[in-house]
Protein backbone atom coordinates (compact mmCIF):
# COMPACT_ATOMS: atom_id res chain seq x y z
CA UNK A 1 0.00 0.00 0.00
CA UNK A 2 1.36 3.30 -1.48
CA UNK A 3 1.12 6.04 1.76
CA UNK A 4 -0.04 9.22 1.30
CA UNK A 5 -1.21 12.35 2.16
CA UNK A 6 -3.86 15.71 1.88
CA UNK A 7 -2.64 18.85 3.59
CA UNK A 8 -4.47 20.76 5.47
CA UNK A 9 -6.07 23.73 2.82
CA UNK A 10 -7.00 26.59 5.55
CA UNK A 11 -3.12 26.43 7.23
CA UNK A 12 -0.67 28.54 6.69
CA UNK A 13 2.29 27.83 3.94
CA UNK A 14 4.42 28.32 7.10
CA UNK A 15 2.57 25.83 8.42
CA UNK A 16 3.14 23.50 5.90
CA UNK A 17 7.22 23.75 4.98
CA UNK A 18 8.22 20.50 6.12
CA UNK A 19 8.27 18.98 2.76
CA UNK A 20 11.08 17.27 2.90
CA UNK A 21 10.87 15.94 6.10
CA UNK A 22 7.25 14.49 5.19
CA UNK A 23 9.82 12.33 2.78
CA UNK A 24 12.55 11.52 4.61
CA UNK A 25 9.91 9.95 6.98
CA UNK A 26 8.20 7.57 4.44
CA UNK A 27 5.62 9.67 2.82
CA UNK A 28 5.76 8.60 -1.02
CA UNK A 29 2.71 11.22 -2.29
CA UNK A 30 1.32 14.38 -1.18
CA UNK A 31 -1.88 15.55 -2.42
CA UNK A 32 -2.27 19.18 -2.64
CA UNK A 33 -6.17 20.54 -2.14
CA UNK A 34 -7.77 23.38 -3.77
CA UNK A 35 -11.70 24.22 -2.29
CA UNK A 36 -12.15 28.09 -2.11
CA UNK A 37 -8.33 28.54 -0.22
CA UNK A 38 -5.11 29.43 -2.29
CA UNK A 39 -4.80 27.42 -5.49
CA UNK A 40 -3.31 24.37 -5.07
CA UNK A 41 -0.62 24.89 -8.26
CA UNK A 42 1.67 27.65 -6.70
CA UNK A 43 2.37 25.05 -3.39
CA UNK A 44 2.88 22.00 -5.71
CA UNK A 45 5.48 24.14 -7.47
CA UNK A 46 6.56 25.29 -4.76
CA UNK A 47 7.39 21.84 -3.20
CA UNK A 48 8.39 20.22 -6.39
CA UNK A 49 11.33 22.49 -5.83
CA UNK A 50 11.78 21.38 -2.04
CA UNK A 51 12.07 17.77 -2.70
CA UNK A 52 13.40 14.70 -4.43
CA UNK A 53 11.39 11.78 -4.32
CA UNK A 54 8.32 12.67 -3.15
CA UNK A 55 5.21 12.29 -5.84
CA UNK A 56 2.37 15.30 -5.91
CA UNK A 57 -0.47 15.40 -6.88
CA UNK A 58 -3.51 18.07 -7.12
CA UNK A 59 -6.75 16.88 -4.48
CA UNK A 60 -8.39 18.37 -6.62
CA UNK A 61 -8.42 20.89 -9.31
CA UNK A 62 -12.38 21.45 -9.98
CA UNK A 63 -13.81 20.93 -13.71
CA UNK A 64 -15.38 23.48 -14.20
CA UNK A 65 -12.73 26.17 -13.23
CA UNK A 66 -10.32 25.98 -15.68
CA UNK A 67 -10.70 25.34 -19.18
CA UNK A 68 -9.83 21.69 -20.50
CA UNK A 69 -6.38 22.47 -22.24
CA UNK A 70 -5.23 24.70 -19.46
CA UNK A 71 -5.63 22.03 -16.93
CA UNK A 72 -3.91 20.01 -19.60
CA UNK A 73 -1.06 22.50 -19.48
CA UNK A 74 -0.91 22.99 -15.85
CA UNK A 75 -0.74 19.02 -15.04
CA UNK A 76 2.24 19.31 -17.86
CA UNK A 77 4.56 21.97 -16.25
CA UNK A 78 3.70 20.53 -12.87
CA UNK A 79 5.15 17.26 -14.14
CA UNK A 80 8.16 18.74 -15.69
CA UNK A 81 9.12 20.90 -12.75
CA UNK A 82 8.99 17.58 -10.67
CA UNK A 83 11.00 15.64 -12.85
CA UNK A 84 7.64 13.01 -13.62
CA UNK A 85 6.05 13.13 -10.40
CA UNK A 86 2.84 14.37 -10.58
CA UNK A 87 -0.29 13.54 -10.35
CA UNK A 88 -3.79 15.20 -12.10
CA UNK A 89 -6.52 15.10 -9.59
CA UNK A 90 -9.63 16.18 -10.50
CA UNK A 91 -13.39 16.36 -9.74
CA UNK A 92 -16.04 18.21 -10.08
CA UNK A 93 -16.72 19.96 -6.14
CA UNK A 94 -20.25 20.85 -5.34
CA UNK A 95 -22.24 23.46 -6.32
CA UNK A 96 -21.62 25.46 -3.37
CA UNK A 97 -18.04 25.91 -4.24
CA UNK A 98 -18.56 26.15 -8.16
CA UNK A 99 -21.44 28.47 -8.51
CA UNK A 100 -21.48 30.25 -4.93
CA UNK A 101 -17.65 30.79 -5.13
CA UNK A 102 -16.58 30.48 -8.99
CA UNK A 103 -20.01 31.77 -10.74
CA UNK A 104 -20.02 29.18 -12.84
CA UNK A 105 -23.62 26.32 -13.15
CA UNK A 106 -22.73 23.44 -12.05
CA UNK A 107 -24.15 21.03 -14.43
CA UNK A 108 -23.22 17.35 -15.99
CA UNK A 109 -20.38 16.43 -14.09
CA UNK A 110 -19.81 13.72 -15.62
CA UNK A 111 -20.11 14.97 -19.04
CA UNK A 112 -17.47 17.35 -18.31
CA UNK A 113 -15.23 14.56 -16.83
CA UNK A 114 -15.12 12.23 -19.83
CA UNK A 115 -14.57 15.78 -22.04
CA UNK A 116 -11.86 16.46 -19.81
CA UNK A 117 -9.74 13.77 -19.49
CA UNK A 118 -9.80 13.13 -23.36
CA UNK A 119 -9.10 16.69 -24.24
CA UNK A 120 -5.96 16.46 -21.34
CA UNK A 121 -4.75 13.07 -23.00
CA UNK A 122 -4.92 14.46 -26.57
CA UNK A 123 -2.61 17.69 -25.30
CA UNK A 124 -0.03 15.03 -23.58
CA UNK A 125 0.58 13.45 -26.76
CA UNK A 126 1.46 16.75 -27.99
CA UNK A 127 -1.92 16.08 -30.71
CA UNK A 128 -3.29 19.29 -32.72
CA UNK A 129 -6.06 19.71 -30.13
CA UNK A 130 -9.45 19.06 -32.57
CA UNK A 131 -12.38 18.58 -30.14
CA UNK A 132 -16.28 18.60 -30.40
CA UNK A 133 -17.86 17.45 -27.43
CA UNK A 134 -20.88 18.33 -25.85
CA UNK A 135 -19.65 20.86 -23.53
CA UNK A 136 -16.30 21.70 -24.64
CA UNK A 137 -15.57 22.44 -28.97
CA UNK A 138 -11.61 23.38 -29.74
CA UNK A 139 -11.45 25.35 -31.86
CA UNK A 140 -14.39 26.88 -31.45
CA UNK A 141 -16.82 26.14 -34.38
CA UNK A 142 -18.02 28.09 -37.13
CA UNK A 143 -20.25 31.16 -36.05
CA UNK A 144 -18.78 31.04 -32.68
CA UNK A 145 -16.05 33.71 -31.40
CA UNK A 146 -13.88 35.51 -34.25
CA UNK A 147 -13.91 32.43 -36.45
CA UNK A 148 -9.93 33.28 -36.40
CA UNK A 149 -9.07 29.79 -34.29
CA UNK A 150 -7.18 27.02 -35.39
CA UNK A 151 -6.33 23.51 -33.91
CA UNK A 152 -2.78 23.98 -32.33
CA UNK A 153 -0.88 21.26 -30.20
CA UNK A 154 1.21 21.64 -27.10
CA UNK A 155 4.76 23.76 -27.93
CA UNK A 156 6.57 21.71 -25.06
CA UNK A 157 7.50 18.25 -25.04
CA UNK A 158 5.90 16.68 -22.15
CA UNK A 159 7.48 14.61 -19.64
CA UNK A 160 4.90 11.83 -19.76
CA UNK A 161 2.33 11.75 -21.91
CA UNK A 162 0.47 9.74 -19.96
CA UNK A 163 0.16 12.01 -16.81
CA UNK A 164 -1.81 9.96 -14.07
CA UNK A 165 -5.49 11.07 -13.94
CA UNK A 166 -7.07 10.34 -10.36
CA UNK A 167 -11.01 11.37 -10.19
CA UNK A 168 -12.65 11.77 -7.03
CA UNK A 169 -16.14 10.74 -7.14
CA UNK A 170 -18.84 8.85 -4.83
CA UNK A 171 -21.62 8.56 -6.77
CA UNK A 172 -22.69 6.05 -8.81
CA UNK A 173 -22.59 6.74 -12.35
CA UNK A 174 -19.52 8.76 -11.23
CA UNK A 175 -17.68 6.06 -9.67
CA UNK A 176 -18.27 3.92 -12.81
CA UNK A 177 -16.93 6.51 -15.12
CA UNK A 178 -13.78 6.73 -13.00
CA UNK A 179 -13.35 3.03 -13.02
CA UNK A 180 -13.64 3.28 -17.30
CA UNK A 181 -11.74 6.38 -17.72
CA UNK A 182 -9.20 7.41 -14.63
CA UNK A 183 -5.90 5.97 -13.51
CA UNK A 184 -7.17 6.29 -9.99
CA UNK A 185 -10.29 6.95 -7.97
CA UNK A 186 -10.60 8.85 -4.95
CA UNK A 187 -13.33 8.21 -2.58
CA UNK A 188 -14.14 10.66 0.49
CA UNK A 189 -15.52 8.62 3.73
CA UNK A 190 -14.31 5.33 2.89
CA UNK A 191 -15.58 2.71 4.91
CA UNK A 192 -14.06 -0.62 3.65
CA UNK A 193 -16.34 -3.45 5.26
CA UNK A 194 -19.19 -1.35 3.48
CA UNK A 195 -17.29 -0.37 -0.08
CA UNK A 196 -18.55 -3.40 -2.17
CA UNK A 197 -22.05 -2.97 -0.93
CA UNK A 198 -21.89 0.89 -2.23
CA UNK A 199 -19.64 0.70 -5.01
CA UNK A 200 -19.21 -2.55 -6.02
CA UNK A 201 -21.58 -2.57 -8.76
CA UNK A 202 -20.31 0.84 -9.94
CA UNK A 203 -16.85 -0.43 -10.59
CA UNK A 204 -17.73 -3.62 -12.26
CA UNK A 205 -19.44 -1.82 -14.59
CA UNK A 206 -16.59 0.61 -15.12
CA UNK A 207 -14.07 -1.40 -15.49
CA UNK A 208 -15.74 -3.90 -18.16
CA UNK A 209 -15.62 -1.08 -20.16
CA UNK A 210 -11.48 0.18 -19.40
CA UNK A 211 -9.12 0.40 -21.83
CA UNK A 212 -6.20 -2.47 -21.47
CA UNK A 213 -3.54 0.15 -21.40
CA UNK A 214 -5.19 2.18 -18.66
CA UNK A 215 -4.16 -0.95 -15.86
CA UNK A 216 -5.34 -1.50 -12.94
CA UNK A 217 -7.33 0.93 -10.70
CA UNK A 218 -5.76 2.54 -8.28
CA UNK A 219 -7.87 3.00 -5.04
CA UNK A 220 -6.83 6.17 -3.26
CA UNK A 221 -9.60 7.07 -0.27
CA UNK A 222 -8.94 9.85 1.78
CA UNK A 223 -8.94 8.72 5.58
CA UNK A 224 -8.70 11.05 8.70
CA UNK A 225 -5.72 9.75 10.60
CA UNK A 226 -4.98 10.11 14.67
CA UNK A 227 -2.63 7.72 16.48
CA UNK A 228 -3.65 7.84 19.88
CA UNK A 229 -4.51 5.65 23.40
CA UNK A 230 -7.94 8.12 23.76
CA UNK A 231 -10.12 6.46 21.39
CA UNK A 232 -13.15 8.66 22.47
CA UNK A 233 -11.30 11.90 21.99
CA UNK A 234 -9.91 10.65 18.77
CA UNK A 235 -13.90 10.42 17.68
CA UNK A 236 -14.69 14.11 18.77
CA UNK A 237 -11.90 15.25 17.38
CA UNK A 238 -13.22 14.02 13.86
CA UNK A 239 -16.74 15.52 14.57
CA UNK A 240 -16.31 18.47 13.24
CA UNK A 241 -15.24 17.70 9.98
CA UNK A 242 -17.99 14.89 9.38
CA UNK A 243 -20.72 16.99 10.67
CA UNK A 244 -19.32 19.59 8.07
CA UNK A 245 -19.88 17.28 5.04
CA UNK A 246 -22.86 15.11 6.21
CA UNK A 247 -24.88 17.89 7.22
CA UNK A 248 -23.82 21.61 5.93
CA UNK A 249 -22.14 20.22 2.73
CA UNK A 250 -24.98 21.27 0.20
CA UNK A 251 -28.59 22.14 0.68
CA UNK A 252 -31.19 19.46 2.17
CA UNK A 253 -31.86 17.69 -0.87
CA UNK A 254 -28.74 17.57 -2.37
CA UNK A 255 -26.05 16.80 -0.12
CA UNK A 256 -23.87 13.81 -1.97
CA UNK A 257 -21.98 13.02 1.82
CA UNK A 258 -25.31 12.59 3.40
CA UNK A 259 -26.17 10.21 0.61
CA UNK A 260 -23.49 8.40 1.44
CA UNK A 261 -23.66 8.03 4.86
CA UNK A 262 -27.27 7.06 4.20
CA UNK A 263 -25.86 3.97 1.58
CA UNK A 264 -23.78 3.13 4.55
CA UNK A 265 -26.71 2.54 6.69
CA UNK A 266 -27.10 5.33 8.74
CA UNK A 267 -30.26 6.74 7.23
CA UNK A 268 -31.42 7.94 10.56
CA UNK A 269 -28.47 9.59 11.79
CA UNK A 270 -27.90 11.37 8.80
CA UNK A 271 -31.20 13.01 8.69
CA UNK A 272 -30.37 13.67 12.19
CA UNK A 273 -27.25 15.53 11.78
CA UNK A 274 -28.25 17.63 8.80
CA UNK A 275 -31.67 18.73 10.06
CA UNK A 276 -29.26 19.92 13.28
CA UNK A 277 -26.36 21.44 10.95
CA UNK A 278 -28.73 23.51 9.15
CA UNK A 279 -30.53 24.88 12.14
CA UNK A 280 -27.04 25.84 12.86
CA UNK A 281 -26.62 23.37 15.57
CA UNK A 282 -23.18 22.07 14.85
CA UNK A 283 -21.63 20.79 17.95
CA UNK A 284 -25.00 18.70 18.40
CA UNK A 285 -24.92 17.50 15.00
CA UNK A 286 -21.30 16.64 15.58
CA UNK A 287 -22.40 14.65 18.88
CA UNK A 288 -25.26 12.68 16.97
CA UNK A 289 -22.24 11.07 14.95
CA UNK A 290 -22.79 7.53 15.42
CA UNK A 291 -19.34 6.07 16.55
CA UNK A 292 -19.79 3.16 14.59
CA UNK A 293 -19.73 5.89 11.46
CA UNK A 294 -16.36 7.80 12.83
CA UNK A 295 -14.46 4.53 13.43
CA UNK A 296 -15.69 3.20 9.74
CA UNK A 297 -14.65 5.97 7.89
CA UNK A 298 -11.84 6.78 10.21
CA UNK A 299 -7.84 5.30 11.06
CA UNK A 300 -8.40 6.19 14.80
CA UNK A 301 -6.66 4.49 17.67
CA UNK A 302 -3.77 3.10 19.51
CA UNK A 303 -1.42 0.95 17.58
CA UNK A 304 -3.04 -1.99 17.45
CA UNK A 305 -6.23 -0.73 15.95
CA UNK A 306 -4.25 1.12 13.39
CA UNK A 307 -2.74 -2.21 12.40
CA UNK A 308 -6.33 -3.43 12.15
CA UNK A 309 -8.09 -0.81 10.17
CA UNK A 310 -4.87 -0.87 7.42
CA UNK A 311 -5.41 -4.90 6.89
CA UNK A 312 -9.02 -3.62 6.44
CA UNK A 313 -8.26 -1.06 3.95
CA UNK A 314 -5.61 -3.33 2.23
CA UNK A 315 -8.43 -5.82 1.90
CA UNK A 316 -11.08 -4.13 0.52
CA UNK A 317 -8.58 -3.32 -2.48
CA UNK A 318 -7.18 -0.11 -0.98
CA UNK A 319 -3.72 0.80 -2.62
CA UNK A 320 -3.03 4.09 -1.89
CA UNK A 321 -3.38 5.57 1.29
CA UNK A 322 -4.10 9.44 1.76
CA UNK A 323 -3.89 10.40 5.08
CA UNK A 324 -6.02 13.48 6.25
CA UNK A 325 -4.02 14.38 9.74
CA UNK A 326 -6.21 15.29 12.46
CA UNK A 327 -3.10 17.00 14.15
CA UNK A 328 -2.06 20.07 11.89
CA UNK A 329 1.84 20.60 13.84
CA UNK A 330 4.35 19.25 11.45
CA UNK A 331 6.34 17.66 13.84
CA UNK A 332 3.41 15.69 14.39
CA UNK A 333 2.66 14.60 11.41
CA UNK A 334 6.55 13.21 10.56
CA UNK A 335 6.10 11.23 13.55
CA UNK A 336 2.13 9.64 12.43
CA UNK A 337 3.78 9.43 8.94
CA UNK A 338 6.71 7.08 10.33
CA UNK A 339 4.31 5.30 12.16
CA UNK A 340 2.03 4.77 9.88
CA UNK A 341 4.76 3.72 7.44
CA UNK A 342 5.75 1.18 9.73
CA UNK A 343 2.47 0.05 10.77
CA UNK A 344 1.61 -0.16 7.04
CA UNK A 345 4.77 -2.44 6.10
CA UNK A 346 3.76 -5.27 4.07
CA UNK A 347 0.23 -4.45 3.42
Amino acid sequence: MRIGMTLNHSGGLEERVAFADYERAGLQILFVPEAYSFDAVSLLGFIAARTERLELASGILQLYTRTPSLTAMTAAGLDYVSGGRFTLGIGASGPQVIEGFHGVPYTAPLGHTRELVEICRQVWRRERVQYQGRYYQVPLPEGQGTGLGKPLKLINHPVRADIPIVIASIGPKNVELTAEIGNGWQPLFYVPERAADVWGDALAAGKAKRAPELGELDVVPQIPVAIGEDLPALRDAIRPLLALYVGGMGARGKNFYNDLARRYGFEDAAKTVQDLYLDGKKDEAAAALPDALIDGVGLLGPDGLIKERLAALAESGVTTLNMTPLRADPAAMVHQIARIVELADGL
